[in-house]
């Protein structure tokens, strides 16, 4: 299972992207532009924008196809993880993924424990 579809319940919509171009008009707020954290998986706004994309380019990323005990969250455009992974390793890895999406501003792991 997925990292969307285990965190969120969804599949990966088709032309979903880590880092979408965002719409215009963010219809829901009718504010004229999105903020980063709030850009949905196709440019669209959304409250968990920046958790979905996180996800995404954790599903992206085949060497955390086998991690079911971390959770992403967020605050904000701060990523914050939760849970538990096997390794620093992996852990350096995932957040380094998390900077990469358009938008996060930190990555929390103070609620990770390793091992």
């Amino acid at each position: 299972m997925g990292w969307l579809q285990r965190l969120f319940g969804m599949e990966k919509p088709e032309d979903a992207q880590v880092n979408p171009e965002p719409s215009l008009v963010a219809e829901d707020t009718g504010e004229e532009s999105i903020a980063p954290e709030r850009i949905g998986l196709n440019g669209e706004y959304d409250q968990s924008g920046l958790a979905k994309r996180v996800a995404l380019a954790f599903d992206e990323d085949g060497s955390f196809d086998d991690i079911d005990s971390l959770y992403v969250a967020q605050t904000g455009g701060t990523v914050v993880l939760k849970g538990s992974v096997p390794s620093q390793d992996i852990l350096d890895q995932m957040v380094e993924t998390a900077r990469g999406v358009s938008g996060a501003t930190d990555v929390q792991t103070d609620q990770v424990t390793v091992g």
